[in-house]
């Protein structure tokens, strides 16, 4: 009798290993690919920029509430991008941690519909999910 209870707890410890096991394997496999969904990558390659966003929430964000392309016109964006990149960098260069790095944004460039738009789209995010507000035009979906 001791030997049977001995064999079904030495069952019971080799099976909660390996579903242990898969487990971890399946979690991090799972937040791979969720840190590859959460990277963007926006390029405008006929004027060699590009924007690269790494914030995790802002792929499910802008898919859920973004408007669609053409919505807004680019100086529509230009607009609001100008004011709020300056607001940002302001912060950063002022050393506030939720900024942890400079945008470059010059006004005498046009970089285009499609990088406008993500950054137009992720200074929204930012400011909404993070209850900021930077300064100029209140951000809206």
């Amino acid at each position: 009798m001791k030997n049977l209870i001995y064999i079904i707890a030495l069952f019971f410890l080799i099976f909660g290993c390996t579903t242990t096991k898969d487990t971890k394997t399946k979690t991090f496999q799972q937040t791979d690919k969720a840190l590859q969904n959460d990277t963007i990558k926006i390029a405008n390659e006929e004027l060699e920029y590009e924007v690269i966003i790494i914030d995790p929430g802002f792929n499910s964000w802008f898919y859920s509430y973004a408007r669609p392309r053409n919505y807004y016109s680019q100086q529509y964006m230009e607009t609001r991008n100008r004011v709020w990149v300056m607001e940002w960098n302001s912060r950063f260069n002022q050393g506030d941690r939720r900024f942890d790095m400079s945008i470059d944004y010059q006004n005498n460039i046009n970089y285009g519909y499609e990088v406008n738009y993500m950054l137009y789209n992720y200074l929204t995010y930012f400011q909404l999910t993070h209850n900021i507000k930077l300064g100029g035009f209140v951000p809206r979906i």
